[in-house]
């Protein structure tokens, strides 16, 4: 269905209870990444760093904003690193990049990135926007606005779409198939924050919603089934 993808994952995700990284889950995600690589399917993956580095902990030290969001960017860095590692462990070609420049490990340069997915690699971007003040959801968007992807796969752990309420307070939530980003703007919907849909919508990059807990969900977003909400401009 898609030609060229941006996954995000949440930094989250890839935690295991008591450590930063779940090797179950950084191969079991590797390997769906693997599968829609071998389809010709170009990919770019946006990594967070939640897992390592969380805001509100920021804030609740009562830490300055923009050292904050640094610190949160260079956990993304570490982040791109080990899942670009775990991919070539699995035979995949790929490269880490990142927007907050590291030296000796990785930077960032948009055609570059490009020649690289022409080239059949996975180009995993650390560092966020790049700049305090701005989302994961905003990067995402920019990243995939960068690398000119269809769509932006927003794998969610245990979420497997857009509910109009939280689906885990209230029985009679209702679950959308498909929304526009102008909905989830009037709904108010928390899904992506509204700089990150203004991107998306002016670019004509689509956003799929998505639990990526179930087996080879990731691949069956990209092959267009449903298993979630699609967001369209």
């Amino acid at each position: 269905m898609y030609k060229r993808v941006l996954l995000k994952l949440s930094g989250e995700a890839l935690a295991a209870p008591d450590f930063p990284f779940s090797t179950e889950v950084l191969e079991s995600i590797g390997k769906q990444v693997k599968k829609i690589s071998d389809m010709g399917i170009g990919v770019g993956i946006v990594v967070g760093g939640g897992n390592i580095c969380r805001g509100r902990i920021f804030e609740e030290l009562g830490f300055d904003r923009v050292k904050a969001d640094y610190a949160g960017m260079l956990a993304t860095v570490i982040n791109a690193v080990m899942f670009s590692a775990e991919l070539s462990r699995l035979g995949v070609k790929s490269v880490p990049m990142s927007a907050v420049t590291a030296q000796n490990v990785m930077d960032f340069d948009v055609d570059e990135a490009n020649r690289l997915i022409e080239e059949g690699n996975v180009v995993v971007f650390g560092g966020g926007y790049g700049k305090p003040y701005y989302s994961t959801d905003t990067g995402s968007a920019q990243r995939a606005k960068d690398i000119h992807a269809d769509v932006i796969l927003m794998a969610k752990s245990g979420v497997d779409g857009v509910y109009d309420k939280d689906p885990n307070k209230y029985a009679d939530a209702k679950k959308f198939d498909e929304l526009t980003f102008d909905d989830i703007l009037e709904l108010g919907l928390k899904v992506i924050d509204p700089q990150a849909a203004e991107i998306c919508a002016q670019s004509g990059i689509e956003a799929f919603v998505f639990n990526m807990s179930e087996e080879d969900n990731i691949v069956k977003a990209v092959t267009g089934e449903a298993v979630g909400t699609v967001i369209r401009r």
